[in-house]
């Protein structure tokens, strides 16, 4: 088959012994320290000389051959033993070995969603993991095995992906996911078995980002957008291809914790306040670039704005403030560095940096931002009021927001850095595109970060996404459950055990309802082979990003050990089953009951409201009557509806005796 080629493609290779010329590869999953599927039949496969054949000896007493097609791929199957190992597994042809080595065969999950399962054990300044540093200093589990798919989109679905197995250890899991790395530690704790987790994510996507064109097409609504995609495919080579003429950073090969320092883009002659910028186009800030003539863009562009201050500012102690940058910012006042945040996760950080006064020895100030974007929308954003500059401890200010120069000096494609440099403003012979793909396209995802997975073995997927659908959420109760079957069908696993988390609270604005959305994911545990990980005690209002994702892994392995491994354990709280109207009230019965409901109250009393045929809720009373609660109000004499927790910011007051909260939920189907 014919694929586009999004970005370079990258398979890693374990030792290899090859003679000059010989083309045996293995698809990128299949590298030193990697994890197989315990007792199975686990596809192995990859690239070769055509009519050449292919011989699999593994250490534990199995083989496989294959032979190599015309189009040069092969692929094969291979029995895998009991939990275990270290194993080799070698792989020859008539010309070449290739030797994988710190082979286990264990238990591997598929841990994939937005930038809550992409948060890493590191966290976000100022999006924090509770208790990082202990929990990194204590990270050591040599049974544990990491796979993160580095970022990735396409027009098509993909062979290969970037990405390499790792130990578990503190010198590789702050930038791994902090969820998938809690559940896995939870599983490894509980099976005593090798555990491999395959991470892939990215952060602020929607669901059908993850979803293939052949199952989104059943959706009518998208049938354009997969239009204008399909014909989208031949420009991007030609974007592509035009790219590569560039001098490149290959930024996976940078230290991760200063990858973003240090940068050598041809750009320093920005930062002077004497630099001509009179040809640069012009923005108005604060906004994402992506909402202007920029377009879908992730990489490196200045903006520069002269203003004039008050003679009396001279030689005064000033603040210059801009707001949050998307992601990361050098800021310069006169061509003076005076602040920067260089480390990823500081999307959502004001900006707030002191300008000494030594170089306030002029009326006529230049500001010059270097922006760095990595993923998503990129910019200054922020509200328009906090963009301004002021003398140090005085509240009269001038505005910043408005009209600044701007130029793209580099572009991030494929984590490697594609160097534009200021000299010609070379960003603008960018060949156009017909529709603007980015990783937030419909299907770039699942096209660029899961086909190129496909067939590899998998115990199970866990899931956290939801936060970029929650304005629609009545179309995420179609898309769910459509991308749950799509990626078992790609995975040739029907029954393919898949666990996610339902989004925690938080203020959305009154735009939003999140509890629809919610809801969504509640209704989308009628496919067969599914749980959901409540998190509506562990969130808030402040932060889309809550801390506790220890407790977020540990319920999903909950779900996990008694759902795919036979645990006899609690693994839910209470799910809302039906409702009957007795007279003045509503009872309401519940599964996953456990050892009993347990009635809590919160800043908002006990979370649940009732409502007439007017359809204007009331705070209700709630009494538990084993499986059932009871729940009235002297305010509705007929009732005919009750919700739990239905808003934004709702906490949980419902919980099994075990622990374990209640969903939100509500019993009308008034439309939000």
């Amino acid at each position: 088959m014919h694929r586009t080629l999004v970005f370079p493609l990258c398979i890693v290779l374990s030792q290899v012994a090859l003679s000059g010329g010989s083309s045996l590869r293995m698809a990128p999953l299949f590298t030193d320290s990697m994890v197989v599927q315990q007792r199975s039949t686990v596809p192995v496969w990859g690239k070769g000389t055509p009519g050449s054949r292919v011989v699999i000896h593994a250490s534990w007493k199995a083989d496989a051959s294959a032979t190599v097609t015309p189009e040069g791929n092969w692929s094969t199957v291979i029995a895998t033993p009991r939990a275990g190992g270290p194993y080799e597994m070698r792989v020859q042809t008539d010309d070449s070995t290739l030797t994988l080595k710190d082979v286990l065969a264990g238990e591997v999950w598929l841990c994939s969603g937005q930038s809550n399962m992409e948060m890493p054990l590191q966290g976000w300044p100022p999006d924090t993991i509770l208790s990082s540093r202990d929990e990194i200093d204590h990270s050591s589990y040599p049974s544990i095995r990491l796979f993160t798919v580095n970022h990735a989109y396409s027009t098509v679905p993909e062979e290969a992906c970037a990405g390499r197995w790792t130990g578990c250890s503190p010198g590789t899991t702050p930038l791994f996911s902090a969820t998938a790395y809690f559940f896995g530690r939870s599983l490894s704790q509980a099976l005593k078995v090798p555990i491999g987790l395959i991470h892939s994510s990215w952060g602020g996507t929607k669901v059908e980002s993850w979803i293939g064109s052949g199952t989104l097409a059943r959706v009518a609504q998208y049938d354009s957008v997969l239009q204008k995609i399909r014909i989208t495919g031949e420009s991007m080579k030609v974007r592509e291809s035009w790219l590569e003429t560039f001098p490149v950073i290959e930024m996976s090969r940078r230290d991760p914790r200063t990858r973003w320092q240090n940068l050598g883009l041809d750009d320093a002659e920005c930062a002077s306040p004497a630099f001509n910028d009179s040809s640069w186009r012009t923005m108005d800030l604060p906004t994402y670039w992506e909402r202007t003539g920029v377009g879908e863009f992730d990489g490196v562009v200045w903006f520069r704005k002269r203003i004039a201050i008050p003679p009396a500012w001279m030689h005064r102690n000033l603040v210059v403030e801009l707001g949050p940058v998307d992601d990361i910012d050098i800021t310069f006042v006169n061509g003076r560095e005076v602040g920067s945040h260089e480390s990823e996760g500081g999307w959502n950080a004001a900006r707030v940096y002191p300008v000494p006064k030594e170089i306030v020895d002029t009326t006529s100030i230049s500001i010059a931002v270097r922006v760095i974007d990595y993923g998503g929308g990129g910019g200054i954003y922020g509200p328009a009021k906090l963009m301004r500059i002021h003398p140090e401890g005085e509240d009269g200010s001038i505005v910043l927001a408005g009209d600044w120069k701007y130029l793209p000096v580099a572009e991030y494609r494929g984590d490697r850095l594609y160097v534009f440099g200021w000299r010609g403003e070379r960003f603008y012979e960018r060949p156009p595109l017909p529709f603007d793909f980015s990783g937030y396209s419909p299907t770039a995802l699942f096209n660029g970060m899961i086909a190129p997975l496909v067939p590899f073995s998998l115990a199970g997927v866990i899931w956290y996404q939801g936060e970029s659908n929650a304005s629609a959420p009545l179309l995420y109760r179609t898309l769910f459950p459509l991308m749950i079957g799509n990626w078992r069908s790609a995975f040739h696993t029907e029954g393919l055990p898949f666990y996610f988390v339902q989004i925690a609270p938080y203020e959305y604005g009154p735009a939003t309802q999140s509890a629809y959305l919610r809801e969504a994911q509640f209704l989308s545990l009628r496919a067969k082979n599914t749980g959901m990980a409540v998190t509506l005690d562990i969130g808030s209002a402040r932060t889309i990003h809550p801390p506790n994702k220890q407790e977020v892994g540990r319920r999903l392995a909950l779900l996990a050990l008694a759902k795919a491994y036979g645990k006899k354990i609690v693994s839910s709280g209470p799910l809302y089953r039906s409702m009957k109207t007795v007279g003045d009230r509503i009872e309401l019965l519940f599964g996953n009951v456990a050892g009993g409901l347990v009635l809590t109250q919160s800043e908002r009393g006990n979370g649940f409201q009732v409502a007439g045929e007017d359809r204007i809720f009331r705070n209700a009373d709630v009494a538990v009557r084993g499986s059932r609660l009871i729940v009235s109000s002297p305010l509705v004499k007929r009732p005919v509806a009750v919700r739990y927790a239905f808003g934004n910011v709702w906490q949980a007051t419902l919980y099994n005796i075990e622990g374990l909260p209640s969903s939100s939920f509500r019993t009308d189907d008034w439309n939000p």
